[in-house]
């Protein structure tokens, strides 16, 4: 192992729906984070973890930062800002859209940051280069000190220029985890969050984000490459048990 290598936290803030875990799934090269058009689809911070031959990187992605009314939306928000304070870098996922619409719940907190910050412009697909040019003139007005890198995290684009600069603020440490592992999440929690995500995809908006699944069985005895799961799916109320 190098004597410089290098390891620390990134958490990946943002909008909902920003491509917060799009991007997650993206950096580790598997799917560990579950996506859909709904708000809030994260709940919980989940953990992805790069290996690289200089260093480990580990990525948090974070619930999407609302408006924080209601109970529900008061604990993710409070989630995704416990990760600034937590982090050794700070990326800030954001829309191709001037700042003032963006994130304005946390963007004081930003402000205050006492850590590494990079703002990354995510679907700059969606644009023509004359629009986005201006889009990141506003974030540098904005954030002088901290890099803009354009990426659109769907297609991969930009995302080797994000790991380079992400590179270049992490502390010198040996690795946290092993260098095999990808997250430190357990296959029971990754499998209720795929049955959770096939859930929003196919009820569309019958079912409300607050479906919750509980994996019962998960046997890997029966045979090779088999595995049994049996999982419960709770929803709010009686009458959408049927759909």
């Amino acid at each position: 192992m190098p004597e410089d290598f290098k390891c620390g936290s990134i958490a990946l803030i943002g909008f909902p729906n920003v491509g917060k875990s799009t991007l997650l799934n993206r950096l580790v090269g598997e799917k560990l984070a579950i996506t859909s058009p709904k708000p809030q689809t994260t709940r919980q911070r989940l953990l992805g973890i790069v290996n690289l031959p200089q260093a480990q990187l580990l990525f948090l992605d974070t619930p999407g930062v609302l408006d924080p009314k209601g109970a529900l939306n008061a604990t993710l928000v409070a989630a995704a800002l416990n990760a600034l304070s937590e982090a050794d870098v700070v990326v800030w996922l954001v829309e191709p859209q001037p700042p003032a619409a963006n994130d304005q719940v946390l963007l004081p907190h930003l402000r205050q940051l006492d850590r590494p910050l990079i703002v990354v412009i995510n679907k700059i697909d969606t644009v023509a280069k004359p629009r986005l040019l201006p889009i990141i003139g506003a974030y540098h007005e904005l954030f002088p000190g901290a890099p803009i890198i354009p990426i659109t995290a769907l297609l991969g684009e930009g995302v080797a220029e994000l790991k380079a600069e992400i590179l270049k603020f992490l502390p010198a440490s040996p690795p946290l985890y092993p260098l095999d592992q990808e997250t430190d999440s357990t296959e029971r929690f990754l499998v209720a969050e795929l049955i959770r995500e096939r859930v929003l995809h196919h009820t569309s908006e019958e079912i409300p984000h607050a479906v919750a699944v509980q994996v019962e069985e998960f046997d890997e005895s029966r045979r090779p490459q088999l595995i049994k799961i049996r999982a419960l799916i709770y929803v709010e109320r009686n009458s959408q048990k049927g759909i």
